[in-house]
């Protein structure tokens, strides 16, 4: 991974970018790129990058320009299947000067312009620069791995990896929460891209690709997802349930190699202890051979701890395993640096201990680590799912009580689980049953339950979303085919626009990650896994209740039992408690006092006093209710963001040496 970034005038009548705008924006991202940074720049555009050195370390600069110098690129990720593209493109009578996969992202333009994106396997934020043409084209990866935002603003577009940046360029722009931004994340736990937290700063859908040219702007897709459609097999997978689990393993096998083959430098792996993370933890030690490094996070609760399986599955694989332990206390330090990093309200702490653990793999000299996002999304393995095919099952016959029972199966990991008083659950879960064949059921449960946070906006941003609705206007712009889905996919795919794009691979992933310039690889949103996972049929992944079910057939020969078959514990990790009690930071009480609740004028400084009071009364105990944690943590990280980014006005003045340092109009100069 690295960091982005770029001015590109849009008008006749705005001045060229400033280099030393492009410096704080490239200084701004060191975390995301410490090794090198350069410049490129000329009369209408300028682009800066701050590299992460991970493929072809000795000459895969940026900027980058094409053999005649006229196309320039910046490129954040990786593409894995550059070396086939390049081959292709050497056929065609393309000549290369390094051994990059950059190099060849901005060749593949020149030749099959922005079809050039269909043909890439990987991770990827990409602006391309034709000074020729004067186009500027944005393009971002098919499920948002790699950020890109942008902002119009006086006649330029400002874009970047990272919000900070895009403030860091220009004091001028104005700072301030989009309520539709609050509204969606206090509705659908992330905002929706393009919607951004910040009023006027967007971000480019994941799969799309954005071109500015001719004072015009276009967008298109250049991905989209597939499931199969009733009545209709074309794009169902023919086989067996045995056929399934060998075409798995195959796609996961080389995925995995993939993503340790593609790097100049040793790759390590993520190990929580859950099947998807040791799955890929058992495929990588095999392939990589020789010392292959896993890490795991450790709690103090026990409520959360997974130390037991965790050096299970190490000690099968023969990894140099590194554990951290991490506490409540540990959280709360953490938390301030990851708000700083994650630039968005978050409505748990999970991300906090994520950033300690990406601390300790950079400690130990690994830059890129593998882990096992994105296998509960393709296989099916969230008790949401779960809750849906119950919910609907039930539905079908509302006046049932067994069918009801059913719900008992559901959280058995959680301390105060939903589902333990019959009868609170079977009105909770009973809720506007009679609607289990619209767009959403399975969903509304978590968006309800979310949406009752809004209870403590102010009252002017209350005024500011109430008109809207977030999950309506979300259902809204669900594509036309996706009607025409089975549940099961209808789920999946409403799972994979909302919370993983915008909080597991985001909040919680690149930006945990890259806060201590590491760059995490998934190997489950490999492009032919992710094909293959939704071609199978709904029972392939959820058999009756079993979740993941061909994958745990996959698993089955290289893992011990006691990980394949134990039951769905999710990552999590200590909520309010972090935030109270006799040791509680003092940053806590500042930005949720009164002063600090009207100066953001977000939340309403009354039900928000009553909240923390709660919290601080229960301090000592596990009796806070889910909505309780969700509130106090997502108030505190809101009013840290408001305290970051819009009332401290912070800019980047780091001193960076330039590895790449390219300005036309001096070079015009000296030739004139």
């Amino acid at each position: 991974m690295c960091g982005i970034a770029g001015i590109v005038a849009l008008g006749a009548t705005a001045a060229r970018p400033s280099r030393e705008a492009l410096l704080r924006m490239a200084g701004s991202l060191t975390h995301r790129g410490p090794d090198e940074h350069g410049l490129y720049r000329d009369n209408r555009a300028g682009l800066a990058h701050a590299r992460l050195s991970i493929v072809d370390l000795s000459s895969g600069q940026q900027p980058l320009a094409d053999m005649g110098e006229k196309t320039w690129i910046v490129f954040n990720g990786e593409i894995f299947n550059y070396v086939e593209l390049r081959e292709k493109l050497v056929a065609l009578g393309h000549r290369f000067r390094t051994q990059s996969d950059t190099e060849v992202a901005v060749h593949a333009y020149r030749e099959w312009g922005n079809s050039a994106f269909e043909r890439m396997n990987g991770q990827w934020a990409i602006a391309i620069w034709d000074s020729l043409a004067g186009r500027l084209v944005l393009s971002r990866d098919r499920f948002g791995i790699c950020p890109l935002y942008f902002c119009e603003h006086a006649g330029r577009l400002y874009f970047s990896s990272e919000v900070k940046a895009i403030f860091a360029a220009d004091a001028a722009l104005p700072r301030a929460f989009d309520p539709a931004g609050i509204d969606q994340t206090f509705t659908l736990w992330t905002v929706v891209p393009p919607q951004g937290v910040f009023k006027g700063i967007q971000e480019l859908k994941p799969g799309h690709v954005r071109v500015y040219e001719d004072g015009t702007v276009r967008e298109q897709a250049f991905w989209k997802p597939s499931y199969p459609e009733a009545f209709d097999e074309r794009n169902e997978f023919a086989g067996s349930l045995d056929d399934a689990v060998d075409k798995v393993r195959e796609a996961l096998q080389t995925a995995t190699a993939l993503r340790i083959e593609q790097a100049d430098v040793p790759v390590g792996c993520y190990l929580s202890g859950g099947l998807d993370s040791s799955l890929v933890a058992a495929l990588a030690s095999r392939i990589a051979g020789g010392r292959f490094q896993t890490f795991s996070l450790r709690f103090a609760d026990a409520e959360y701890d997974e130390t037991r399986y965790q050096r299970l599955v190490a000690a099968v694989t023969g990894s140099e395993h590194h554990e951290v332990v991490v506490s409540r206390s540990d959280i709360a330090d953490a938390f301030p640096d990851v708000i700083y990093h994650a630039e968005r309200p978050i409505l748990r702490t999970a991300p906090a201990p994520l950033l300690l653990l990406s601390r300790l793999v950079r400690k130990h000299g690994i830059k890129v680590v593998l882990t096992g996002e994105g296998a509960d999304e393709m296989f099916a393995g969230y008790d949401l799912f779960r809750e849906g095919k119950v919910r609907r099952f039930w539905g079908r016959q509302p006046s049932s009580t067994r069918r009801a029972r059913l719900l008992e199966r559901l959280y058995p990991y959680l301390t105060r689980s939903p589902v333990q008083q019959q009868a609170m659950a079977r009105q909770f879960f009973g809720h506007d049953i009679q609607a289990h064949d619209e767009p959403g059921f399975a969903h509304d449960t978590r968006w309800r339950t979310t949406s009752a946070l809004k209870r403590l906006l102010s009252a002017d941003m209350k005024a500011m979303t109430e008109p809207n609705s977030a999950a309506a206007e979300f259902l809204a712009r669900l594509p036309a085919e996706f009607s025409r889905w089975g549940s099961l996919a209808q789920d999946q795919y409403i799972e994979i626009q909302t919370l993983m794009s915008g909080y597991l691979l985001s909040s919680q992933g690149d930006r945990m990650l890259m806060g201590n310039s590491v760059e995490g690889r998934f190997p489950f949103l490999d492009d032919d896994v992710v094909k293959l996972a939704n071609s199978l049929p709904a029972e392939y992944k959820l058999r009756v209740l079993d979740e993941k079910h061909v994958l745990k057939r996959v698993a089955e020969p290289m893992l011990p039992r006691e990980v394949v078959a134990r039951k769905k514990q999710p990552y999590r990790a200590p909520n309010a408690q972090c935030f109270v009690g006799h040791n509680a930071p003092a940053y806590v009480r500042e930005a949720l006092s009164e002063k600090a609740l009207r100066e953001a004028n977000v939340f309403d400084p009354e039900p928000v006093a009553r909240l923390l009071g709660k919290c601080q009364a229960r301090a000592t105990d596990q009796d806070l209710s889910n909505s309780d944690n969700m509130a106090l943590v997502g108030v505190l990280s809101t009013q840290l963001l408001h305290q970051q980014f819009i009332a401290r006005r912070p800019g980047s003045t780091r001193e960076i040496p330039l590895s790449v340092d390219v300005d036309y109009q001096v070079r015009e100069e000296v030739l004139a």
